[in-house]
């Protein structure tokens, strides 16, 4: 892969920050002079090539004018929120990238981390002069310990849209909400979602990028939220602000800014709807027992396929999202279940480039025919469907399990999500709902799908996932490896057996709201031992890239 090319491709994507020097947060400012002021004798090289660029597009000649305006703005607005993450995850983005611009391999792989630190090599810094990346990123002031957070007096300190800094006066902490920080971008953004709700031909999707606008303004994120779920027949999404935790690595408890614009694909999703009626049987078939699963799912979700043509922010660091499944709001979902979105064509292009090539060099010859895309579109999308599955709240003492679980929340809830989708999938077909291909077909290509995400490594919350199940399954003969020629065989019986077995193990304790279970899962099963390294290592030998990074924006979609 050639340097220029990536260059062009990130170029192409247009992500310029809308924020001015004048929200500059001084917090922040003394964060970074630390960081800079540290040095690390292991800083890597850049590693561009891990990244293959893809061009991020689709047919719009469906649409109205009018709707094609509109996208154009919910780009505009996704560039606000990605100006916005950049200093939610390192600071001023012109400081690092300006002080990159004679080095310009260091500078493109910034722009793909979001900062001076490798995402999928464990937020390895790759720019001299930067220790390891914080782990409560900028949520927090930098000299603040763990032990003096836990010991605040806050009741609202694990609030999802606020920011902890310390007081001038006093250097106490203090909460300072993301509408009161990030005031003039935010104003920004919310106009060009007025803008674009005048555009809209469907009133609940107009009227919910209103209330969007409204949220961005006010931190009151669950009125939209339930205007969104009702929003499931128009050609046109956008999720867009602050998310998901991912970034917080000290708590899970800070969401960041993020932005999805969507385009949906009528004949896919026409044939995933009739799926969202299963759920509350498939709740109570679960293998964990009666308590851990009597909260019932929403029946209002929605299963649906889209063309994503713009990402920006959270979503767009690092290693990319190819399937949606929110709210987040418990209590939305408690009450209207959650919206399951399924990116396709950011989808199709992880298979054609990375799953297909991994599985010629990982999977054993005779199993390699299970490797398909309907299988790798049916394990991604019921992922996200088995989000809505199990427990919101702990058996305990209410407490949210987000909450109770605290950092290890988001590794344990994406393991649960993968090992019951795959049991979901495995009741569909026994069912007859499913019939498309073998069952087979999805747990050999899900026996892949955990090489191509466990090289995302232990900075993310998916890589852990998929290491703390590899190693799990092996511990329980799901699979074998040859040893002469180091394939990977499935074993059907072995790994449905497992498949419960870890289901029924995180389900308890996501219910027991079990932090120190959790930790220990997480620290004894997710890592990376020698012989997976090494197969990892031949794959990095044989160049197949660990994910993609897009060529986007409304160039590529001719809409400029």
């Amino acid at each position: 892969m050639q340097l220029k090319s990536l260059v062009a491709a990130i170029a192409l994507s247009g992500l310029v920050s809308a924020c001015g020097n004048a929200d500059k947060d001084t917090a922040n400012d003394a964060a970074q002079a630390d960081a800079a002021k540290a040095t690390d004798a292991a800083v890597a090289a850049p590693r561009n090539e891990i990244y293959v660029p893809v061009e991020l597009t689709t047919d719009l000649s469906h649409l109205s004018e009018n709707q094609k305006k509109m996208i154009g703005l919910l780009i505009d607005a996704g560039r606000v929120m990605d100006g916005l993450f950049w200093r939610q995850s390192y600071g001023w983005r012109k400081d690092l990238l300006g002080a990159l611009k004679d080095d310009p391999e260091a500078r493109n792989f910034a722009r793909i981390n979001y900062g001076p630190w490798d995402r999928l090599a464990d937020n390895r810094p790759f720019v001299a002069g930067y220790g390891p990346k914080p782990k409560g990123a900028q949520f927090y002031p930098a000299d603040m310990t763990k032990e003096e957070f836990e010991a605040w007096d806050e009741p609202d300190k694990d609030d999802l849209y606020s920011l902890v800094r310390r007081d001038d006066a006093t250097g106490q902490l203090k909460l300072v909400p993301y509408s009161e920080v990030y005031r003039r971008p935010l104003e920004r953004a919310a106009a060009l979602l007025q803008e674009a709700a005048k555009l809209a031909e469907h009133k609940g999707f107009a009227d919910y990028l209103e209330m969007r606008a409204e949220a961005l303004l006010t931190d009151d994120y669950q009125p939209s939220d339930f205007a969104w779920m009702d929003v499931k027949t128009n050609p046109i999404d956008v999720v867009i602000g602050p998310i998901e935790t991912y970034e917080d690595q000290l708590f899970g408890y800070r969401a960041a800014f993020s932005t999805y614009v969507l385009v949906k694909d009528l004949a896919w999703s026409e044939r995933l709807a009739k799926f969202a009626a299963f759920l509350p049987e498939l709740q109570r078939g679960l293998p964990v027992a009666d308590e851990y699963k009597e909260e019932e799912p929403g029946t209002d979700s929605d299963l649906n396929a889209y063309d994503v043509v713009f990402y920006a922010g959270d979503s767009n660091a690092g290693s990319k999202t190819i399937a949606i499944n929110l709210p987040n709001d418990e209590q939305v979902q408690l009450e209207k279940g959650t919206r399951r979105l399924q990116l396709k064509n950011a989808m199709r292009a992880k298979f054609d480039k990375i799953l297909l090539p991994i599985s010629d060099v990982l999977i054993a010859e005779e199993q390699r025919k299970h490797i398909t895309f309907p299988a790798f579109f049916a394990n991604t999308m019921f992922h996200e469907v088995a989000h809505g599955l199990g427990i919101k709240k702990t058996i305990t003492d209410g407490k949210t399990v987000r909450a109770a679980l605290k950092e290890t929340a988001s590794p344990l809830e994406e393991g649960k999500a993968d090992i019951l989708g795959l049991y979901m999938v495995t009741e569909l077909f026994n069912k007859g709902e499913m019939d498309e291909g073998e069952v087979m077909d999805n747990y050999v290509t899900f026996m892949a799908g955990i090489f191509r995400s466990v090289r995302f490594g232990a900075a993310s919350a998916h890589g852990r996932a998929n290491m703390m199940r590899f190693n799990f399954f092996r511990n329980e003969g799901a699979f074998s490896r040859d040893e002469a020629t180091g394939h990977y065989r499935v074993d059907f019986d072995k790994m449905q057996a497992a498949m419960a077995k870890l289901s029924n193990l995180i389900l308890t304790i996501q219910g027991d709201g079990d932090y120190e279970q959790a930790k220990k899962l997480l620290e004894e099963q997710g890592l990376i031992q020698p012989e997976l390294q090494a197969d990892l290592d031949r794959l990095a030998s044989a160049k197949i890239p660990v994910d993609v990074t897009f060529i986007q924006g409304k160039k590529v979609l001719g809409l400029e």
